[in-house]
């Protein structure tokens, strides 16, 4: 997936910066991550609204595995592939994933937050 692809995606959404991170590519608006491409995959950020959505269309969590062995589960899930075709669901479910990314980061210590203010 690339740039140029990402960005057009999300147009319903709003716009969004796409930055290669960890050999994939993380999605963001306002500083604050909410999506990221892993292995080609488009996942958003997960959260108690809309992780029922995700569990409904038969999906769990990106989980990664540690070089120790410990499986860490990232709080994001892949995009239902229909999605692809259905612009203004797929706004939806990108809304649904920034307000999960907005919640998790008001919950950490200020300092630590990312979300930025215009």
């Amino acid at each position: 997936m690339d740039k140029e692809f990402l960005i057009e995606l999300f147009a319903p959404f709003g716009e969004v910066a796409v930055r290669n991170m960890f050999g994939g590519k993380g999605v963001a608006c306002r500083g604050l991550n909410f999506g990221l491409v892993v292995d080609g995959v488009l996942h958003l950020k997960g959260g108690p609204d809309n992780i029922p959505d995700y569990e409904a269309e038969g999906l769990g969590p990106w989980q990664y595995h540690r070089k120790d062995g410990k499986v860490v589960d990232m709080g994001y899930y892949p995009v239902p592939e229909r999605l692809f075709d259905e612009p203004d669901e797929f706004a939806q479910w990108a809304n649904k994933a920034w307000d999960a990314a907005v919640k998790a980061d008001q919950a950490k210590p200020p300092k630590q937050r990312k979300l930025q203010s215009f």
